[in-house]
Order: C-alpha cells, then sequence, then structure tokens
C-alpha cells in the first residue's frame, strides 16, 4: 500500500475525463500533482477542481520539443502516468491515413516520448513509478478499431518491456487495461458498449492498481475476461466470432 502524501505525480492526458478524476483523487489523498494536455484553458479548469496542491504545464505529446519542454517544467517526480489518447471508430474500409497516424502518434508515439523524458531521472535516483494506460483493445485486432487498437496493443508491448528491463531498478512500471469509459471519445460510439464505466469509477480502479504491486490491471470484469479469453481462441474460431461484431 503506497502512501500519497507528500509525493509528487505527472499526468498526462488529465485536462478530462479518467484522468482528471484520477488527478483529483491522488490530490484528495495528499499527492501532489502536476496536469498536462494540449489545451491550457482546460487545464486551468482542472487545476481549479484540485483540493490540494497541483500545477498545470501545457504539452503536445505529438512533438518531442514539447514533451522535452515540458518534462523539464515539471521537474523531478515520484511518478508519471500517462493518460493521453485520441481516437476515432473506423473500419479498415473507411481506411484515413491521417487519423491512423495520429492515433498511433499520440497514444503509444507519445507515451514512448514521455517515457524517455523521464525514465533517465528515475534510474539515476533509483526510484520511479510509470504507469501506463492501455485498453483491452489492445490485446487482439477488434473490428472497427483500425489505427486505435494497434497503438493500444504497442502501448502493452512497450509495458512489458519497460517491465521487464527495469526489474531490480527501483522504477516499476504498471500497465491498466480498462473498457469503456465514457467520454468525449466514447461519445463517437455508434455501437452498444458493454459495462461502460463513469471516469470516477475507473479512477477508482486505478488507485487501487497503483496501490499495488502488480503489472497489470483489466477492468471491469468481467467484460475483461471476455477478451483475455479470446487471446486463448484459435484464430479460425477467433475471425469467425468478432469478424461479424
Amino acid at each position: 500500500m503506497k502512501d500519497w502524501a507528500g509525493k509528487r505525480y505527472w499526468l498526462v492526458g488529465a485536462s478530462e475525463g479518467l484522468g482528471l478524476a484520477l488527478a483529483e483523487r491522488l490530490n484528495r489523498a495528499g499527492c501532489e500533482v502536476v496536469l498536462s494536455a494540449r489545451s491550457t484553458e482546460r487545464l486551468d479548469e482542472a487545476v481549479a477542481k484540485m483540493p490540494g496542491k497541483a500545477r498545470a504545464v501545457a504539452m503536445d505529446v505529438g512533438d518531442s520539443a514539447s514533451v522535452l519542454a515540458a518534462a523539464e517544467a515539471v521537474g523531478a517526480v515520484d511518478g508519471v502516468v500517462f493518460l493521453a489518447g485520441v481516437y476515432w471508430p473506423m473500419t479498415a474500409k473507411e481506411w484515413d491515413t491521417k487519423a491512423v497516424e495520429t492515433m498511433i502518434d499520440v497514444n503509444l508515439t507519445g507515451a514512448a516520448r514521455v517515457v524517455g523524458a523521464v525514465l533517465p531521472a528515475m534510474l539515476a535516483r533509483g526510484h520511479g513509478h510509470i504507469v501506463l494506460t492501455g485498453s483491452l483493445s489492445g490485446f487482439r485486432g477488434l473490428p472497427r478499431a483500425i489505427g486505435y487498437g494497434a497503438s493500444k496493443a504497442g502501448l502493452v508491448s512497450l509495458a512489458e518491456s519497460l517491465r521487464c528491463d527495469l526489474a531490480g531498478t527501483g522504477v516499476e512500471v504498471q500497465l491498466a487495461n480498462p473498457g469503456f469509459i465514457r467520454t468525449r471519445l466514447t461519445d463517437k460510439n455508434s455501437f452498444n458498449m458493454p459495462q461502460i464505466m463513469e471516469p470516477e469509477a475507473a479512477a477508482v480502479e486505478m488507485v487501487e492498481h497503483m496501490q499495488s504491486g502488480r503489472f497489470s490491471r483489466s477492468f471491469p470484469v468481467p467484460f475483461a475476461w471476455v477478451f483475455r479469453l479470446s487471446q486463448l481462441m484459435p484464430d479460425w474460431l477467433y475471425f469467425s466470432i468478432f469478424s461479424k461484431l
């Protein structure tokens, strides 16, 4: 069980939704939070909602120079939580190259930029906490998830490699794989979203996971088990079922 009092966490993608809800929960527990996103206006509104010590540092995770400048402005942190993401529902028949590139650049390469900006200092101190937010959609290829699913699958792999390489260094790596969370991103979906969660409920899951020593947490249960079990299906069975969804 972690003691959040006196800790300093950088939350990337925290101006709304799950990121904002998580920032509020950590802040109430005594953790100083630094919130980053692209919109200065939304960040200022988010910081105004914090009950404790908080500040905003605007940043575009799609821009390496912006990430490095923000990391310097933020300074030393005990942990970083990457929650930034963009999403457009899309099938391969509706391929939009710009949208696919943007999803991969923000959701995956953006995470790599942020990790690269904070990891050297964490290793030098022998202490740090990196939390990456993946998705249940990263477990196997899904219909209408071109670009987004690939970016989240890459993020899962990135987190696993980090966990392997950083064992014994004092830098802890964790992965959270949420399902549907009610945000402006899921508002784009016209299909049924089983067990969709409110941001505040998802933030409870995130904090509980961050307090544990486990590597990954997938939620909500039992929806997460559908995706876990899909990984055990032979290809012919998986595609015969999911191609029709």
